[in-house]
C-alpha cells in the first residue's frame, strides 16, 4: 500500500501517527513538510479529497496564526494559502494520504481509519496511552 505522511518529527502526534503506519506493516513516504512544503495545488487537492475547507487545516497553536489575523472569516483561500506559503508551520499535521483516503490525523489513531484493519497488534503511544489493546481491538 502506497502511503504518504506530511510529517513534523518535532510533533508527538505526528511521531505517533508515523509509528502506527509502520506498526501495521507499511513503510510510508515521509515528507517533512517544514523542509519541503506542499505546493498550493497539492494543498488544494488534499482538502478536496478530504472534503473539508482549507481553514480546517490551519494550526493555531505555536504559529503566527493570531498575529497574522487568520481568524478573520472574510479571508479567502488564496489569502490563507499566501500565509501558509510564507509560514508552512500554519499547516496542521500530520496529513496522511492512502488509497483508502486522506485525513488530518489528530488524534494520531485517526490514521487507522485509512489503513488496513486486519491483524492489528497491540500499540501504545509515546505517552503510554493504549490505542490497540492486547486483542487487536481499537480502544478509541
Amino acid at each position: 500500500m502506497d502511503v504518504v505522511i506530511y510529517h513534523n518529527p518535532a510533533c508527538g502526534t505526528s511521531r505517533n501517527t508515523l509509528a502506527l503506519i509502520r506498526h501495521v506493516g507499511i513503510e510510508p513516504h515521509v515528507i517533512e513538510y517544514l523542509k519541503t512544503p506542499p505546493s498550493r495545488a497539492m494543498i488544494m487537492g488534499l482538502i478536496e479529497r478530504m472534503g473539508v475547507p482549507l481553514r480546517s487545516l490551519l494550526r493555531e497553536k505555536d504559529t503566527p496564526f493570531a498575529e497574522l489575523g487568520l481568524s478573520d472569516s472574510a479571508l479567502t483561500d488564496d489569502q490563507l494559502l499566501n500565509a501558509i506559503d510564507a509560514h508552512p508551520v500554519l499547516l496542521n499535521r500530520p496529513i496522511v494520504v492512502s488509497p483508502l483516503g486522506v485525513k488530518l490525523c489528530r488524534p494520531s489513531e485517526a490514521v487507522l481509519d485509512i489503513l488496513p484493519s486486519e491483524g492489528l497488534k497491540p500499540f501504545t503511544k509515546e505517552d503510554g496511552e493504549v490505542v490497540i489493546d492486547a486483542e487487536g481491538q481499537r480502544v478509541r
